[in-house]
């Protein structure tokens, strides 16, 4: 099966941002325009783009969405959008920008029922969720502290029919770390399809992931800065 490489394009504003620890901060790469830095990335052969809605995930404001309808109506893009989307309204208001997947926050595991009313509505192929690890525990970014056993959640998500995770170890994020391969094992033993994302900057960091048991990886800033060339590795996950 094909390795599924998913370059990531942070927004805040509008514009390009990059994660920090005090929350989303602008960048100049491709001026900061998101739909330059789109371009490029399929052009290297990139066919999905994970666009982060940080504003949504931070302040709790849908400001980016006319971002997201652009970079996914580029020829050949299909988007997996993410950032901080807890409800099925949120879902839906990414699935009408265009967006072919939303990653649905860690935040909202804290309300079980809202995610099987989640996952009960999606048509196959429409929701991952998001698994944000600090520290072993499910912590994740932005504006709600949540604060989970992470193999108690991975088990009942499994339960109630999640279609897919997508893990991040979030102290690598915005590094030159390497990805936490334990982790990701972890994760993948669930049994549910995961993608690996966090500290991920290299062919044989992506050859770590992959051989955990990830079906994907999401790569931020190494693609955007080109310290990973992305053309490789997208030739890589589809060998």
């Amino acid at each position: 099966m094909p390795f599924a490489l998913l370059p990531a394009i942070d927004l805040t504003a509008g514009r390009l941002g990059v994660y920090t620890p005090t929350g989303p901060v602008s960048i100049d790469a491709f001026g900061g325009d998101p739909i330059e830095a789109a371009r490029v990335l399929l052009a290297s052969g990139a066919r999905w783009l994970h666009v982060v809605d940080m504003d949504l995930a931070f302040r709790g404001e849908t400001t980016n969405l006319e971002v997201v309808r652009a970079i996914a109506a580029l020829p050949d893009a299909r988007v997996q959008a993410s950032g901080g989307v807890r409800t099925r309204v949120e879902v839906d208001a990414f699935l009408g920008a265009g967006a072919a997947r939303v990653v649905v926050s860690s935040a909202a595991l804290a309300d079980e029922d809202a995610v099987a009313e989640i996952i009960s509505r999606a048509r196959p192929g429409e929701v991952l969720f998001g698994i944000e690890v600090s520290q072993g525990r499910i912590r994740p970014r932005g504006t709600e502290a949540v604060d989970l056993d992470l193999m108690s959640a991975l088990g009942w998500l499994g339960a109630a029919g999640a279609p897919g995770f997508l893990v991040t170890a979030v102290e690598r994020v915005g590094l030159a770390a390497g990805p936490d391969v334990d982790l990701v094992r972890r994760v993948a033993r669930s049994g549910v399809p995961t993608i690996a994302a966090g500290g991920i900057g290299s062919l044989a960091d992506l050859a770590a992931v992959r051989t955990a048991g990830a079906i994907g990886a999401v790569v931020g800033r190494a693609a955007l800065e080109g310290s990973l060339d992305l053309a490789e590795a997208v030739a890589w996950a589809a060998a």
